[in-house]
């Protein structure tokens, strides 16, 4: 099975440039299942049922997020209604949504489970180790697992890596929007890579505008983070070949399209 996951998905920018590219991807490189991360889709991040429902329709299969996810209050019904949008799995248990969801593929069943790291994010939520620990028993009957890892630390995400390796068939970082170039599989079979990326802006900070983010950094107020409008786009994402029979990852690909 050739699962293609792409990184944060940045305003209407990234949302459009998505559209334009991912069903002729999909298609050159015969890929099965797409997960993409949608935590950043909505105008000013965040994500909305608007926004989300615009990458369903492009062909997304399956939505992860991250700390954004509870920054637009429209979204919380659909976070409770829709098992094919998930938010962190050590988010507080009453929060909405859920932390897992499993895709039905026919020949195969794939769950899919959303983590977010500890170092340098909100500290209210579970030690993301001890999360993993916590939830694996129970998708225990599925051979394909993948993780979607949103975190900041890349060496957190290297330790929850290899903690997952041989228990896991990918595990995928997000959140810091730089497309890493250590896409491997794991000595035990789980495919890996530090940061997925985004598809948004290219001339940008992580998807805002450059003088919004130098402003910030030199005079420490806050700001508004606008998303540049533009056509100039990136997307970039991981290709991960998947045995059916064994759950493990067999090779790896970096996507990068501009």
């Amino acid at each position: 099975m050739r699962i293609l996951m792409i990184g944060d998905v940045v305003g209407a920018p990234g949302c459009n440039f998505l559209r334009r590219h991912l069903p002729a991807l999909k298609k050159c490189k015969g890929v099965d299942l797409c997960i993409a991360n949608g935590e950043n889709s909505a105008v000013g991040n965040g994500v909305t049922p608007a926004s989300a429902q615009h990458l369903f329709d492009s062909g997304v299969d399956f939505i992860t997020t991250g700390n954004h996810v509870f920054g637009r209050r429209e979204v919380y019904p659909f976070l409770d209604e829709r098992d094919d949008i998930i938010r962190p799995a050590n988010y507080y248990d009453g929060n909405p949504g859920r932390g897992f969801g499993v895709i039905d593929m026919g020949r195969a069943q794939v769950a899919v489970l959303n983590l977010s790291g500890n170092a340098f994010l909100p500290d209210n939520m579970e030690n993301v180790f001890l999360c993993a620990e916590r939830i694996l028993p129970q998708l225990s009957q599925y051979r394909i697992i993948v993780v979607d890892l949103h975190a900041d630390s890349t060496g957190e995400k290297r330790a929850v890596g290899f903690f997952l390796d041989g228990k896991v068939s990918v595990v995928a970082g997000t959140h810091t929007h730089v497309l890493t170039a250590d896409d491997q599989v794991l000595p035990n079979g789980t495919g890996y890579i530090t940061d997925l990326g985004m598809t948004g802006p290219k001339q940008s900070v992580l998807g805002v505008k450059p003088e919004i983010i130098i402003g910030k950094m030199r005079t420490g107020m806050p700001a508004r983070f606008d998303v540049p409008d533009t056509q100039d786009c990136i997307l970039t994402g991981c290709l991960f070949d998947v045995d059916d029979k064994t759950g493990r990852t067999v090779a790896t690909e970096r996507v990068c399209i501009e």
